[in-house]
């Protein structure tokens, strides 16, 4: 497939993944298949991609005061040595796409089912569950490539400890975090991003542009549930098959 066309393709799904404040992996690793990339290729790219679509939506929240940064270190700062150690694994082909696709559809599943997280306000959360859950889903980004805000997301709600709003509003930077140390970790095992990343990362960083500014400016607290869950259910689905 043209190198242009992969381009606007990972331009769109970013746009897309942006309005629900995700960075695009599960969406960049499908366009990846589709296009038939090697799997060396894949995650290396994904995490690399991940770092531009992040690391512009986490600038325009940080400049808009959105992030709320203490619960953000208390899951971030645990999932920094994970995901650079499951960056150093290389899983086989199959058992990389099933266990993606499979976190990604139970993810799914849980944003469908918890209609009453719409309404719910951001509560402390403890020291101990904090490192279960950063560390946990910076281990799945190191291993996948998909930056971790995906598996994040999801958990913050169905505990109780962010709003659909909030929880959407510190996957950037924790995606940006994990996806710099997960590529640390990918490089050294010896896999490399593909030669048009640089191209693909210009779609990239157009669609988080668009879909930042439409997510923070029109999206609702159920219209974010909504738009996530379809998000990861299409993903999840579309590795399954791949």
């Amino acid at each position: 497939m043209h190198d242009l066309l992969i381009a606007v393709l990972i331009g769109g799904v970013s746009l897309l993944y942006a309005t629900a404040g995700q960075a695009g992996g599960t969406a960049f690793l499908a366009v990846m298949a589709f296009a038939a990339f090697p799997a060396a290729l894949m995650r290396p790219t994904a995490l690399l991609l991940n770092v531009v679509a992040a690391g512009y939506a986490t600038w325009r929240l940080h400049r808009n005061a959105a992030i709320d940064w203490p619960l953000l270190l208390k899951v971030t700062v645990p999932s920094l040595a994970t995901a650079f150690l499951g960056g150093l694994v290389v899983l086989s082909g199959q058992l990389y796409f099933v266990l993606t696709g499979v976190l990604l559809v139970a993810a799914a599943v849980l944003m469908i089912f918890k209609r009453s997280a719409d309404t719910v306000e951001t509560t402390s959360i403890r020291l101990f569950p904090a490192i279960l859950v950063g560390g946990g889903a910076g281990l799945v980004s190191g291993l996948t490539g998909v930056g971790g805000g995906v598996f994040l997301t999801p958990l913050l709600i169905a505990f109780g400890w962010a709003s659909p709003r909030v929880a959407a509003r510190l996957s950037p930077p924790f995606i940006l975090c994990n996806s710099v140390l997960g590529l640390g970790g990918v490089l050294l095992a010896g896999q490399i991003p593909a030669p048009g990343t640089w191209l693909y990362g210009i779609g990239a960083l157009a669609g988080a542009v668009c879909g930042t500014a439409l997510g923070h400016r029109r999206m609702s607290e159920q219209r974010t549930r909504q738009v996530l869950a379809a998000i990861l259910l299409f993903a999840g689905v579309r590795l399954l098959y791949r």
